[in-house]
């Protein structure tokens, strides 16, 4: 039985959220709710900027802070508890080659994002199946680029993230889909997110949990004191936690609550 305050870390999409309904199921919310009554602490960890995190009415009142881009952008209330930016050198590399390539690729900042070189596989992947409406696809190109760059969402295959990484001095890059990466500053991903969350509140690594679905959950998996794997999370996913629980249409996140003692 888990008996200490927790500090719980869940991705959004595929984990909370679920990729058929759009809705965060009835269960989870009930698990989530109870556990915030019990003293546990709850927090998303995810790789959407702030602006485009538009499915979460269900539980906004219970999360205790963020863990956004990847790990780029971490807060609590208006406490900002990490901000990791790009250096120029990355940037401006990764900019030239989708210029040259013509792929599209998602430019963000703390409080908002620019697509360049759209195609319909932005308007598939990211307004069909992740269900975003409000894309900026018109801004200024120079006012994004003045302000600090926490990540680059280019849509390439692996062949070409391979090229690509190679000219790259401190980017870190993680893939959660098979059409496109996430790049974000050196040092940044879910796992070394979610142990500045945790250290902030002064929890320990030991009485964290973490929550996922997909690669860039990885890191925070292996990071965390128990890795869990929802049921429908790809075998690398699966390997890399400490237990998997059932589908996330399937009451994953309450099952996996009444397993580890969270909520009993």
């Amino acid at each position: 039985m888990l008996r200490m305050q927790k500090a719980l870390f869940f991705d959004i999409d595929g984990t909370l959220v679920s990729f058929k309904t759009h809705r965060i199921p009835d269960s989870a919310v009930e698990a989530l709710s109870k556990a915030k009554e019990l003293g546990h602490k709850l927090f998303i960890a995810t790789g959407r900027p702030r602006c485009i995190i538009n499915n979460l009415g269900q539980i906004e009142h219970l999360i205790d802070g963020y863990v956004t881009t990847n790990g780029a952008y971490c807060y609590a209330g208006n406490e900002v508890i990490r901000q990791l930016q790009f250096n120029s050198h990355d940037t401006e590399t990764i900019l030239q080659d989708a210029k040259k390539k013509r792929y599209p690729t998602i430019i963000v900042n703390d409080d908002r994002l620019r697509v360049i070189h759209n195609n319909s596989l932005v308007q598939k992947i990211f307004v069909e199946q992740l269900n975003i409406r409000n894309l900026d696809y018109t801004a200024p190109l120079e006012e994004v680029l003045h302000k600090p760059i926490l990540q680059i969402t280019s849509f390439i295959g692996r062949i070409r993230e391979r090229r690509l990484s190679r000219l790259l001095s401190k980017t870190t890059i993680g893939r959660w889909h098979p059409s496109f990466i996430d790049f974000t500053p050196e040092g940044a991903d879910k796992g070394s997110g979610i142990l500045a969350m945790a250290e902030y509140f002064g929890i320990s690594r030991d009485n964290t949990i973490a929550f996922g679905d997909g690669g860039n959950d990885i890191p925070m998996l292996r990071a965390a004191g128990i890795g869990v794997a929802m049921g429908n999370a790809a075998e690398p996913t699966r390997a890399a936690a400490s237990y998997i629980t059932t589908h996330i249409d399937e009451d994953g996140i309450k099952n996996a609550f009444t397993r580890l003692g969270i909520t009993d």
